[in-house]
């Protein structure tokens, strides 16, 4: 399937497909048939390549999911204003969805993939694939309205609303694909042409006017297919086009091997990922963290040598936006889908969250675990430098954390690369390191998430959290304190009070174990009376027959506090009940959080403890009680 004859006959094959496909993640035909047509004039170029591909349509598919999605972000909806209310409705049930969501279950309905092949495309385990496959189903009939078995009726509609549309004749294509390759030869003419000019052998138009990339292939987005060092723009100093985003902008293997020795890295690859899925980051959800971006690069490295389960692998991203509010929000956005990480790899656990100085205008540090057999942790950095984001992360086998000052370092060293990239804001200094709370999920940001949760013993099963509801009863309370969230307390009513419980749902085990919490405000000085309380009958409640406490934690800083304890109750001569308790206060703002083990189904020690700093940390998210000054943060006015 070489020939032109052949492309033409997959063009006319596949395009309808695809189009259905793109409109499903995009609700906007206009883009999606774009979409489409440039990912098939994309194809042609890279005609020899794709038709040897083990699956041509799936190449088409990721280059056209690709150009739709980095175009118009993650929720172009309501752009088709004459479409029925069937397929209204559809729409707005896929846009109800998360990204990887809504990419899952349109390749498991419109595109009739296996699941192996449906996994390997999202780039996530089968498990993990199938878990999020059910979990997309539920939502999106949950919000059409419709049984489980209407997914395929409901999306019917969508092949309808495609079905109008007019195509370019593949002749076209191939044209428009012969002009693309003939666009990257001349990127390599502009290289030479450069070369000669620095070498003082090619005196430019004395006019001032100059040929551009734009000017060879109107219509032709030169640098969108990947190809070339970098993206090219005009020089403002109206000498020869300048790269925008070099590769040598980019980390080399040596500056890795420095913060994380022992490795013997080597670079993998360099591009501007738009091939492949495009997610190389952990928890990323789309190919680039800004669709509307200037430039993007990312590079890969690989361990050269084993020694572990999982090789060791690093990736730096770097995308420069329109401006460095634009490029601020790109921060925002992908410290998001760390915080989110669950809907991506169910097993993953936020383990730190800090704040790194001193390197360009704001960075982070995030250390990732994934308990999904074989144990990885990962370590992702995101700076900002004016324009510019620039974003790493390493990952290895095991458990060990890599030290904080170390792989700040290697951040610095990527910020130093891109500091002087046009629209580009500071370069690094000598960076600090301090913890911090970790960035809000997008569900219930004051409380804590399956993000936040450890491992239990003897299950290799995902917790899963019941959605937030008022706190008419209070599940992470002991009999010892019985405490409410609800009505008042010394006269001052409760506010925002919701708990919430998490489980095990796919692990057989007894029906009193799980892990709850209850969040609420109060005026300061009822917040700290509450938790005085509690500590007080906490205190007197090993008095009791058969119940035994200890405090296994506590701490106080500048208007909060935490106190642990864990409790056991003789419910009969040979049978007791451990649990695990603690209350957390944060100006304003207060949780209780109750956690009870199984049978040899615990978690590790220490793992409680550091659960309710998690949940202090978050209370941060909690607007502050009314009375106070609502609308301020964490409780403090």
């Amino acid at each position: 399937m070489t020939d032109p004859a052949d492309f033409d006959a997959f063009y006319r094959e596949v395009r309808e497909r695809l189009l259905v496909q793109t409109y499903a993640l995009t609700g906007d035909r206009a883009v999606s048939r774009g979409a489409v047509r440039d990912a098939f004039v994309a194809a042609w170029h890279h005609w020899h390549r794709v038709a040897r591909s083990a699956d041509p349509e799936a190449s088409v598919r990721e280059i056209a999911w690709g150009k739709a999605q980095r175009r118009h972000g993650a929720r172009p909806w309501h752009r088709d204003k004459d479409v029925d209310a069937a397929t209204r409705a559809t729409l707005d049930a896929l846009a109800s969805l998360g990204a990887q969501q809504r990419r899952v279950l349109v390749l498991a309905h419109l595109a009739s993939v296996s699941m192996p092949d449906l996994a390997r495309e999202v780039g996530q385990t089968v498990p993990a694939t199938e878990q999020q496959l059910q979990q997309a189903t539920a939502a999106f009939v949950l919000a059409r309205g419709i049984p489980a078995a209407g997914v395929n009726a409901a999306l019917e509609p969508l092949t309808a609303v495609t079905g109008q549309t007019t195509w370019p004749r593949g002749s076209l294509v191939r044209r428009t694909g012969v002009a693309r390759r003939r666009a990257h030869t001349v990127v390599g003419v502009v290289g030479v042409v450069a070369a000669l000019v620095l070498s003082g052998l090619f005196v430019t138009d004395p006019s001032g006017l100059r040929p551009t990339l734009a000017q060879a292939v109107e219509g032709v987005g030169v640098a969108d297919e990947g190809g070339t060092d970098a993206e090219v723009v005009p020089d403002d100093a109206g000498g020869e086009p300048a790269e925008l985003l070099p590769r040598s902008t980019l980390l080399a293997a040596p500056q890795v091997a420095r913060a994380f020795p022992g490795a013997g890295w080597a670079v993998a690859s360099t591009s501007d990922n738009s091939e492949g899925n495009g997610l190389l980051l952990p928890c990323q959800l789309e190919r680039y963290v800004d669709p509307d971006g200037e430039a993007a690069l990312v590079r890969e490295f690989r361990a050269a040598r084993q020694g572990a389960p999982v090789r060791p692998t690093a990736v730096q991203l770097t995308e420069v936006s329109s401006s460095p509010a634009a490029a601020r929000r790109a921060l925002r956005t992908l410290t998001g889908w760390v915080a989110s990480c669950t809907d991506t790899e169910p097993r993953a656990q936020l383990v730190a969250s800090r704040a790194v100085e001193g390197v360009g205008d704001e960075a982070v540090q995030l250390v990732l675990r994934d308990w999904e057999a074989p144990v990885t942790t990962s370590v992702v950095q995101v700076a900002r430098t004016g324009s510019v984001l620039t974003a790493t992360s390493v990952t290895s086998a095991g458990e060990r954390t890599p030290a904080a000052a170390a792989a700040a370092g290697l951040q610095a060293a990527a910020v130093d690369g891109v500091c002087r990239v046009r629209g580009a804001g500071p370069c690094a200094r000598t960076p600090r390191v301090t913890d911090v709370a970790p960035p809000a999920p997008r569900r219930s940001p004051a409380m804590i998430s399956e993000i936040d949760l450890p491992p239990v013993s003897r299950v290799d099963q995902p917790w899963v959290g019941t959605d937030p509801v008022p706190a008419r009863t209070n599940t992470a309370a002991t009999s010892c304190d019985s405490s409410s969230f609800s009505g008042t307390f010394q006269g001052a009513a409760w506010q925002r009070s919701s708990t919430r419980t998490f489980l095990l749902p796919e692990a057989d085990l007894p029906t009193e174990f799980g892990l709850t919490e209850t969040v609420g405000s109060l005026p300061r000085a009822q917040a700290q009376g509450f938790v005085e309380r509690v500590r007080d009958r906490l205190d007197t409640c090993s008095d009791d027959l058969g119940t035994d406490v200890t405090r296994i934690g506590g701490s106080a800083g500048r208007d909060t506090s935490l106190d642990a304890w864990q409790l056991t109750a003789e419910v009969s001569d040979d049978r007791s009940i451990r649990f695990f308790m603690a209350v957390m206060r944060d100006g304003t703002s207060v949780a209780q959080v109750g956690f009870v083990p199984a049978p040899g189904v615990t978690l590790r020690d220490g793992a409680f403890v550091e659960l309710a700093e998690r949940a202090r940390a978050r209370l941060g998210e909690l607007p502050a009680y009314p009375a106070q000054g609502a609308g301020s943060r964490g409780g403090r006015s």
